[in-house]
């Protein structure tokens, strides 16, 4: 019986083959040329840091999603990276950290968790985005906004819908407004996030039912939500929201669920979460937070795109690639190659052209197509 457990990988991980690589690839370097061409300069972080390090920059950070290991030098407990973002802050704080501000920065690198989320078994995916440092005023949060939007269309999605929430909405209106117990604020958070109106009321939140309903396309919902704020405690949030979804236009469809708290851990007065025609689930999320330590403000997003690699790499076509036959002149392949072909050259006399996936054949100074 063949022993073919050297072959296998852990669940949730995967190779990425030469298709679904160069889409990959594609769609990295097309995000990015966007973050660079708004002034966000790239910064590249370790795969491993000490677990502390990962931990202590921004609230919300769960230790128990990642891999953790003790290093044989320190001693001490090592993780690795689930989320680059903590990095990004850690980096802002002490080597960039006497820099002026506002301060912003891109990354693109591979995430591990422990385990995926919910029904998804992924435990390894790429994450892209852009922190800005320094500032998390309305003005910060709709360039997030747009840069973000535009680096998703740039990698190749389409039909792009944003989300709107307020992540810290019950905090607010908790705070004075509408008072909750200390013991009440989370229970209230989490029947909001589940939509349901009866565990709401049993919770104490009978006066945030109206918050169900403050839901859907962004003009509807945000009208409800004014008229929802009687005291005015809310005012300033929802004018931002207003001015956000004026930058936006009509680069893509708005929605507002201003008690939507899944997966805005850390986030404060502003979140989103970004969607794309024909791939499913959001392809990413950002908001405005704050950095511990130095308690300065920020706002950034992060894209993981791996559903959009995958539906662009089902569109990809057979590249043209040129095979170069024993003998061929190497500065005519060196010419073509300069003008964009992909070459192959032949190692022997039994090298094939079509074997090899080649669409052209180099004959003389001319790339003849392959019948």
């Amino acid at each position: 019986m063949p022993d073919n457990d050297r072959d296998l990988l852990p669940e949730g991980l995967g190779d990425r083959l030469p298709r679904s690589a160069a889409a990959a690839s594609r769609v990295r370097r097309a995000a990015l040329d966007v973050l660079s061409g708004h002034g966000y300069e790239r910064v590249e972080t370790p795969m491993i840091e000490f677990e502390r390090s990962m931990a202590s920059r921004m609230a919300g950070v769960q230790p128990q999603r990642m891999f953790r290991f003790v290093d044989p030098l320190s001693l001490r407990t090592l993780a690795l990276r689930s989320d680059i973002t903590a990095q990004v802050a850690r980096i802002a704080a002490t080597g960039l950290g006497g820099l002026s501000r506002p301060l912003r920065l891109s990354y693109a690198g591979q995430v591990v968790t422990i385990k995926g989320d919910g029904l998804d078994p992924v435990r390894e995916r790429l994450q892209l985005g852009a922190e800005l440092v320094g500032n998390d005023s309305v003005a910060a949060a709709a360039e997030i906004v747009t840069v973000a939007i535009e680096a998703l269309q740039a990698a190749g999605a389409t039909g792009i819908s944003i989300d709107f929430t307020l992540p810290d909405l019950v905090d607010t209106l908790a705070a004075e407004a509408m008072p909750l117990g200390a013991s009440q604020i989370e229970a209230v958070r989490r029947e909001l996030d589940s939509k349901d109106a009866g565990g709401l009321v049993e919770a104490g939140g009978k006066d945030y039912l109206p918050l169900l309903y403050s839901v859907g396309p962004f003009e509807t919902a945000i009208e409800r939500l004014a008229a929802f704020d009687v005291g005015g405690a809310l005012a300033s949030r929802i004018a931002g929201l207003r001015e956000i979804a004026e930058r936006v236009g009509n680069k893509a469809r708005i929605t507002l669920d201003p008690s939507e708290r899944h997966g805005f851990e850390y986030q404060s007065w502003f979140g989103f979460t970004i969607y794309a025609q024909g791939v499913a689930g959001a392809l990413g999320r950002g908001g405005t937070y704050r950095i511990l330590g130095i308690d300065e403000p920020a706002i950034g997003f992060s894209l993981y795109p791996d559903p959009l690699i995958d539906a662009l790499a089902a569109r990809i076509g057979e590249d043209k690639v040129l095979f170069l036959p024993l003998g061929h002149d190497a500065a005519v392949a060196e010419r073509l190659r300069a003008i964009g072909w992909r070459t192959r050259a032949a190692l022997g006399e039994s090298d094939d052209a079509v074997a090899l996936g080649c669409s052209h054949r180099l004959e003389g100074v001319d790339a003849v197509e392959i019948a």
